[in-house]
Parts: C-alpha cells; sequence; structure tokens
C-alpha cells in the first residue's frame, strides 16, 4: 500500500470506504472467502448504519436542508439545489455492474480531465477507478478533487465500495492476508472516530424528528414585527393652505401607539414565494386634523383600530433566470413588490425613516389595490421593471374593476454601474376617479394632493417621471431623488371655491425633491443614523381662476434619526422632524414631530 495513500486515510474517516479497495495490487496467498467475508461484515456493520442515516429521499433531503439543523453539517458552498444535483450526477458516476455501453464507462483515470499524474492522491484514485472500478467521477469527464464533499456524496460512494467489495467476495476475488490486516487496523484506528461520528448523527436525527413534531409549517414560515411608538407634534402654528395666515396653535397630546404584522411566507418550490400578512394597528395619522398638513405623517401611521385585516397578499415567482414576477391580490404599493426604489436604508417604515415622505419618492406611492409587477435583468448592470396596481380591482361596479377605475403603470430602468451605485429612472401614468385622488401620494401640501379646487371629488390623471441615485462608499450611503408630476383634470363643469370655472385638460405642476446620509454599524452591529433634507410635494405653474390652487412659497423637510440595535431582535429608534413653512406657506410657524420607535421582530 502507498505511503501516499496511507498519509490520506490519516487526513480523513471519509476516505475509510475507499481505503478497503486502494490496497496493493500485487496479490499474496489468498484467504479463505469466509474470513474475508467475516472481516468484511465486520467493517460494514461498523459504517453501515451511519451511511444508512444519510439515506433520504429527496423530498427529505429538501426538508431538511431547509429547515432543520441538518442544514449546519452541510459545506458552506452547499444550497438544496446543489446538494440533490450532487446526489444525482455523484449516482450517476458510480460504476456498477451491467451498465451499458451508452453510459460510457471510464476505463482508465487518463480519461478524467481534471486528474494528473502529479496529484497527490494520483496513485489512490487510479486504483479505484482502473483496478477496482468503484468511483469513476462525474459523467462529465471530472473527479472535483478540490471541490468539499457533502455528506450525502460520502454515503454514496461508501455504499458503492462497499458493494464492490462484496461482489469480489462471493466472486472469489484476490482478497488477501496483508488486505484483512489492514482492514483491522483501519476498524481499530477509526473506531473512536465513527462512534462519535455514530453519536452525532443519532443526536442530529433526534433533533430532527424534534423539530419535524412541532415545526409550524413543512412549506410555510411565520415572521414578524411588533412596533411600540411614543410620538407627538407641536409648534407655534396649525398650518394652513399658501397663502393664508394660521389663527390657532397646534393641540395635540402625547400618544402611545402600535402596530403588528404577522407574515406568513410560504414557498413551494424554494425559489417563489407566498406572503400573507395579517396587520393591526392603531398609530393615528398626524395629518391636516392634527397639525394641518400631511407633511407631518409619520412612515407607520394609519390606524385600524387594531382590527387584524389582511395587510399584504401575494406571490412573486421566477420566469428562467432574468425574469421576477409579482401578483398582488390586495393591498399592492410599488414599494412592496419587485420595484427597486433606490432608498435602501430609509424604505422600510420599521427600520428607515420616520416620516412618510422620507421614505422614497413619492411618484411610488398608490392607491393600494391588486395588480403585478415583473422585473426583466437585463444583464449585471442593468434591469428594466415594470408594474400596474388597480385601486378598486376586486370591485365590478362601473368606474372600478381592474381597468376601468383608478390604477397606476409605472415603468423603470435601473442600472447598477458598479456595486456601489444605483441609479434610476422611473414613469408612471395614474388615473383617479373622483373620490380616490392622491397625486402626492399624502405627502405633499393640499394643493399637492388635490390640484384642482382643493379637494379629491375630481377624476384627474397624471403622468409622473422619477430620478433615483444612491451610492455607497464603505458603511455611508448617500442617496437622493427628484420627482416631476403634471396633473391633468379630466372632468368639465368644475368650479374653483370662488365660483370661476375651471376648463378640463387644465394641468398642474408638482415636484419634490430629497437628500440622504446614511452611515451603519454606528454605536453597534446593525445600528443606523440617518439624515433627510428634501422640499415635500409642491404644486407650481400658473395661477388657476381666481389666483388658488398654487403653493406661493417653499417646504423644507429636515429629518434625523438613530436606529439603535439592542440585540437581534430589538431595535429602538428615537427621530425627530422638523418642517420649515410647511404648506409652502411662509406665514406658517415651524412643526416638530418627535417619536421613539421600538421594534420586536421575530
Amino acid at each position: 500500500m502507498s505511503k501516499i495513500f496511507w498519509n490520506s486515510l490519516k487526513i480523513t474517516p471519509a476516505l475509510l470506504g475507499a481505503s478497503l479497495l486502494v490496497t496493493s495490487s500485487t496479490y499474496a496467498a489468498e484467504v479463505a472467502p469466509e474470513e474475508a467475508a467475516n472481516t468484511i461484515n465486520e467493517a460494514i456493520g461498523t459504517v453501515e448504519p451511519i451511511a444508512e442515516s444519510f439515506s433520504t429521499s429527496d423530498n427529505e433531503v429538501l426538508d431538511l436542508a431547509e429547515n432543520s439543523l441538518l442544514a449546519q453539517q452541510l459545506p458552506a458552498s452547499d444550497n438544496t439545489n446543489q446538494v440533490l444535483d450532487q446526489i444525482e450526477s455523484y449516482s450517476e458516476g458510480l460504476y456498477e455492474e451491467g451498465e451499458t455501453e451508452s453510459q460510457s464507462q471510464l476505463t482508465s483515470i487518463t480519461e478524467l480531465t481534471d486528474v494528473s499524474p502529479g496529484d497527490w492522491a494520483y496513485e489512490a484514485l487510479r486504483e479505484l477507478v482502473e483496478d477496482y472500478k468503484c468511483i469513476v467521477g462525474y459523467p462529465d469527464r471530472t473527479f472535483r478533487g478540490n471541490r468539499p464533499t457533502s455528506r450525502y456524496e460520502f454515503a454514496a460512494g461508501l455504499r458503492a465500495c462497499l458493494d464492490r467489495i462484496q461482489e469480489l467476495i462471493v466472486d472469489g476475488g484476490g482478497v488477501t492476508e496483508e488486505d484483512l490486516e489492514i482492514l483491522r487496523a483501519l476498524i481499530q484506528e477509526f473506531d473512536a472516530e465513527l462512534a462519535v461520528l455514530g453519536t452525532r448523527v443519532d443526536n442530529l436525527d433526534a433533533r430532527v424528528a424534534f423539530l419535524e413534531d412541532h415545526q409550524f409549517s413543512t412549506t410555510t414560515k411565520l415572521k414578524g414585527e411588533v412596533i411600540f411608538a411614543i410620538a407627538d407634534a407641536f409648534g407655534d402654528d396649525f398650518a394652513v393652505a399658501s397663502p393664508g395666515t394660521p389663527t390657532q396653535d397646534i393641540d395635540a397630546n402625547t400618544i402611545f401607539a402600535d402596530r403588528v404584522r404577522l407574515n406568513f411566507e410560504t414557498s413551494f418550490t424554494g425559489k417563489d414565494k407566498l406572503r400573507t400578512r395579517l396587520q393591526a394597528r392603531n398609530m393615528t395619522q398626524f395629518d391636516e386634523s392634527i397639525t394641518g398638513t400631511r407633511m407631518s405623517r409619520l412612515s407607520f401611521d394609519d390606524s385600524e383600530s387594531n382590527d387584524i385585516r389582511i395587510g399584504e397578499l401575494w406571490y412573486r415567482f421566477p420566469i428562467g433566470d432574468n425574469i421576477m414576477v409579482q401578483i398582488d391580490a390586495d393591498k399592492a404599493e410599488f414599494q412592496d413588490t419587485v420595484i427597486n426604489t433606490v432608498n435602501p436604508l430609509f424604505q422600510s417604515s420599521g427600520s428607515g425613516a420616520i416620516s412618510r415622505f422620507g421614505r422614497f419618492n413619492p411618484i411610488y406611492r398608490n392607491r393600494d389595490g391588486g395588480g403585478a409587477a415583473v422585473t426583466f435583468d437585463l444583464g449585471e448592470f442593468a434591469e428594466l421593471s415594470a408594474a400596474y396596481i388597480a385601486d378598486e380591482a376586486s370591485s365590478p361596479t362601473e368606474s372600478r374593476g381592474l381597468f376601468d377605475g383608478t390604477y397606476k403603470a409605472l415603468g423603470q430602468l435601473t442600472l447598477k454601474p458598479t456595486d456601489n451605485i444605483t441609479l434610476a429612472g422611473t414613469y408612471a401614468h395614474s388615473y383617479y376617479r373622483g373620490g380616490r385622488v392622491r397625486i402626492a401620494g399624502d405627502t405633499g401640501s393640499g394643493f399637492a394632493n388635490f390640484p384642482f379646487a382643493g379637494n379629491n371629488n375630481y377624476a384627474t390623471s397624471a403622468n409622473e417621471y422619477g430620478v433615483q441615485a444612491n451610492i455607497k462608499f464603505g458603511k455611508l450611503s448617500i442617496g437622493g431623488w427628484v420627482g416631476y408630476q403634471n396633473a391633468i383634470l379630466e372632468e368639465t363643469g368644475v368650479f374653483t371655491t370662488n365660483g370661476d370655472l375651471i376648463p378640463r385638460g387644465t394641468d398642474r405642476d408638482i415636484w419634490n425633491w430629497a437628500a440622504n446620509i446614511g452611515i451603519v454599524d454606528v454605536g453597534s452591529k446593525g445600528s443606523k443614523l440617518g439624515f433627510i433634507f428634501g422640499m415635500p410635494p409642491r404644486a407650481r405653474g400658473s395661477e388657476l381662476p381666481g389666483g388658488v390652487n398654487r403653493d406661493s412659497d417653499t417646504t423644507y423637510h429636515i429629518e434625523g434619526l438613530y436606529r439603535y440595535k439592542l440585540s437581534k431582535n430589538i431595535s429602538i429608534t428615537p427621530g425627530v422632524l422638523v418642517l420649515i413653512n410647511p404648506e409652502h406657506n411662509d406665514n406658517n410657524g415651524t412643526i416638530f414631530v418627535g417619536t421613539i420607535r421600538t421594534v420586536f421582530s421575530f
């Protein structure tokens, strides 16, 4: 037996099966088959329970790799699909007696394209391939000797080697006394290691069985987020529309509110996802009823009086390698589809900006409903996305439904010239039936949300354009956007509050912009410090009849937050929002909004 092979045996017990075969090719006097069989059976009895413990069906492998601690025993480079591919490829590559010529069995080690005589295990491998015909590599004529071997591959190879030895014994093959002595020595040498491995497998089996008995579902995972928030809004003036003059102060009490989300995420193929979200919250909106403006709204507000409702219901799946599709049955919003809003540090309502405006460009805002989104991967540096969401898709009545009511269609080209730079250009077209108008997505002034006659009663369409960017410098991220919306009146017989007629087709320009800076891992791993500065949506253009519906001044949005990560599952975010000249009216005094947002995730 070669010195190289003995050294390989001392490196890992995984070579035990192969070691039974790699012995000297020069045979001495043969021993009785009965004696050889007894010794071989002893070896089989020692290692076979371990090998059999890895004998699972494809579904079991998937379940174990996905849902149990067995996944910790796999090589870091293996995922579930790779494991299954390895088992299948390796099994196809094993030599078995009686295989047909069409399978092109290897007869010489020289046929392996990635093995050379200079390899340290060349001689051992040559004997396995040429003398014992036990292992022949993969069907593509490679052995892949430098790649980590999974436990499943080891079990398959070991089983094949043991079967081959039994065939040699039955056929009266050349098993010498020297071979048996080597085998006995191996059994003794690795007895402790095999016992430890067997114990680990037994413990692992028990843990897997416990998890399988107590798991929530074989296909569904439960993820949750709970927010406790203390918040308050205060300032000298209750904001009024431009160019009015305030007459009262903000009279708001400090509140303590909550939001609870339970996400049931189901996968049927390992690459798809079905999400069902249950949500309850009682976070009062700091809108015009509290501060006089929607600019002061928080990112996680809204209230269902803590009644449990469906918060999201969508299914996401790939088509080939380059297309990802998402279909939303209800409560669809562009930022929660496959559309990239290019504001990674601030997009989340639970861990990002504390304000509604600070999360992303308002042109992504829509009346939530049902629809679909798709993203095409155009290569390493670009992707093309499209989405359509109808506000009342499930209603069959007039001016509603999937195509006859309020809707928004969006297209976007996203460029990633480097791993640290993301750019996007976005176009959207929206239509709002009377009573459903929200051009600025409840983030800007009253005139920006209701461009005509100061209310949402009149059908309005809009062409919307946005440019977004984000650049990362290590732990520092700099981003921002510019948004433009051209709103068009789609009804006749609309009058201003002064009684002046607004012709159908009259349009208004609405602008917004923002810049932000974020720094991660400040103070602790996962913590985040962020600042946002911008202008919420502002209605501009020529004045309408009667000189109304136009923001004459400029509001400045200033926001600061610090998300401190207490642990893996708990974070606290104190933050403050300052609105200078709210409602784009410099007669209004500055409004302050403060909050302490505590998030529990599981």
